[in-house]
C-alpha cells in the first residue's frame, strides 16, 4: 500500500487539495485559478479544524476526479491514499461507512479508465476500514468495478477467501444474494471454471428458502440461468437444484415450466425422455443457446449412469445400446467415456457382453441418497466392529496358548 510522507509542515490533506485544485483550474487563467485554489484551501482548512472529515473527503474528491487523466499513476495513488486515510479519522462506524461509500463510489464511477489502478486504490481503502460492513460495501464496489471495467482477473483470486470474509462481515441474506450473484457474473465474464460460476449461482438460489411468493419470484431468471448452465456444462453431471424452492417454483410457471422439465429429465430420466422433449421444444432449447447434439452427448452419459445405478451391478451391452441409441460397436466407447468422466468404475466382460459396475455417481443427492449412505456407513461400522472383536478374541486365545506352553516348558 502506498504511503504519503509529508515533506513540509502543511497537512497532507491540505497539500492534496492545493495540488489537485491547481491542476483542475490551470486552464482558467492565473486570476481565476488563484481565487478558486485559495477558496478550496480555506474550506479544507476549516474542515480539518472542525473535524468534518466527510465534508473534507467530498471536497478532495471533487478536484481529484477532474485530474485523474492528467497525472501519473504513481501520483494518483499517492493522492487517493491521502483521501482514503481520512476514514481512519472517523469518529463512528456510521461516519466511516458514509465516507467509504463516498470514496469508493467516486473511484469506481468510471470503470473503463485505468481499472487496474482503480481496483488497487479501492483495496487500499478496504484495508484501512475497521467497520466490517464498510468493508463489505467497498468489496462489492470492487466487484462491480472489475466486472464493468473488464479487469476481473485482478479480483478473482480473492474469491478463495469468501468464506472467511462472510464470517468477518456478518452480512444479512439480502447482501449475501447480491454478493453471490455478482461473484458468479464476475467468474462468467472472466471465463473461469464454469463450475465455480455455477457454484456461486447455486449459493445465490439457496438463500431463497421459506420466502413468500413475491420474494421468491425475484430468483426466477437466475434459476433458469442456473438450469441452462448445468445442462450446457460438459463436465457437470450432479446437482441438487431439484431440492431448491427457487427452482421448484418453475415447475408450475407458465413461462418456465419447460425449463424445469428439462432439468428433471437430465437428473432423473434417460435419453428417450430428452428426445421426446426436444421434439416438442426445439425452438425453446435454441433460444437458451442449447445445442441438440451436445445435449444428446451429455444425456447419453447421464443415461449410462442411471443404468449403472441398478442394484444388480451388471449392465448388458444390449441394454446400453438400446438405451443410448447407438450401434453395437459404440457400446464400449461410451463406457470408456463414462469412466474417463469419473462417472462410473467398472469392468467390461466382453465374453459375456456385460459391464460389471463397482461404483457410479449419483445424479442427485437428496434425502434418499443420504439415507442410503447412512445405511452403508452403519453396515460398514458393524463389519469393522465384528472384525475388531474377532481379532481381539483370537489375540486372547493366542496369548492364553502361549502362557500354557510357557508353563509346560518350565
Amino acid at each position: 500500500m502506498t504511503t504519503v510522507v509529508p515533506t513540509s509542515e502543511e497537512d497532507p490533506a491540505l497539500a492534496v487539495v492545493r495540488f489537485t485544485s491547481e491542476l483542475a483550474w490551470a486552464d482558467a487563467g492565473p486570476e481565476v485559478a488563484e481565487r478558486q485554489v485559495s477558496t478550496l484551501c480555506l474550506e479544507a482548512q476549516e474542515c480539518i479544524v472542525m473535524n468534518k472529515w466527510l465534508e473534507l473527503a467530498s471536497l478532495m474528491l471533487t478536484s481529484a476526479d477532474l485530474i485523474f487523466s492528467k497525472v501519473s499513476e504513481k501520483d494518483l495513488e499517492c493522492i487517493f491514499t491521502v483521501i482514503c486515510n481520512l476514514v481512519t479519522k472517523s469518529e463512528s462506524p456510521d461516519e466511516e461507512l458514509e465516507m467509504a461509500k463516498l470514496i469508493s463510489a467516486k473511484i469506481t464511477h468510471q470503470p473503463n479508465e485505468k481499472p487496474a489502478l482503480r481496483l488497487k486504490i479501492v483495496f487500499n481503502l478496504y484495508n484501512l476500514l475497521g467497520n466490517p460492513y464498510s468493508r463489505f460495501h467497498v468489496y462489492m464496489n470492487a466487484l462491480n468495478l472489475a466486472l464493468n471495467g473488464k479487469a476481473t482477473e485482478h479480483i478473482v483470486p480473492s474469491f478463495r477467501k469468501i468464506d472467511s470474509f462472510l464470517k468477518e462481515w456478518g452480512i444479512g441474506i439480502s447482501d449475501q444474494r447480491d454478493l453471490f450473484l455478482t461473484i458468479s457474473n464476475v467468474l462468467k465474464e472472466n471465463k473461469s471454471s464454469g463450475k465455480e460460476s455455477f457454484k456461486f449461482l447455486t449459493k445465490y438460489l439457496a438463500t431463497f428458502s421459506g420466502e413468500d411468493a413475491h420474494t421468491m419470484s425475484e430468483a426466477k431468471e437466475e434459476a433458469v440461468r442456473t438450469i441452462v448452465e448445468f445442462v450446457k456444462a460438459p463436465d457437470m453431471f450432479q446437482c441438487d437444484l431439484l431440492d431448491m424452492p427457487a427452482v421448484g417454483q418453475l415447475e408450475k410457471d407458465a413461462k418456465y415450466a419447460s425449463v424445469y422439465q428439462l432439468l428433471k429429465i437430465f437428473l432423473t430420466q434417460r435419453l428417450d425422455a430428452y428426445l421426446e422433449f426436444q421434439a416438442a421444444n426445439s425452438t425453446s432449447l435454441k433460444s437458451y443457446g442449447l445445442v441438440h447434439e451436445d445435449c444428446i452427448t451429455k444425456m447419453r452419459l447421464m443415461s449410462l449412469v442411471d443404468l449403472a445405478s441398478d442394484e444388480s451391478g451388471q449392465i448388458p451391452y444390449a441394454l446400453i445400446r438400446d438405451t443410448l441409441r447407438i450401434n453395437d460397436d459404440e457400446v464400449e466407447l461410451w463406457v470408456v467415456k463414462a469412466i474417463s468422466a469419473k462417472l462410473i468404475d467398472c469392468k467390461m466382460d466382453q465374453m459375456n457382453q456385460v459391464v460389471i459396475v463397482s461404483r457410479c455417481t449419483e445424479r442427485v443427492f437428496g434425502q434418499h441418497q443420504w439415507q442410503t449412505l447412512k445405511t452403508k456407513l452403519s453396515t460398514w461400522r458393524g463389519n469393522i466392529a465384528s472384525v475388531i472383536s474377532t481379532i481381539q478374541a483370537n489375540r486372547i486365545t493366542e496369548d492364553g496358548s502361549q502362557a500354557m506352553q510357557g508353563l509346560m516348558i518350565r
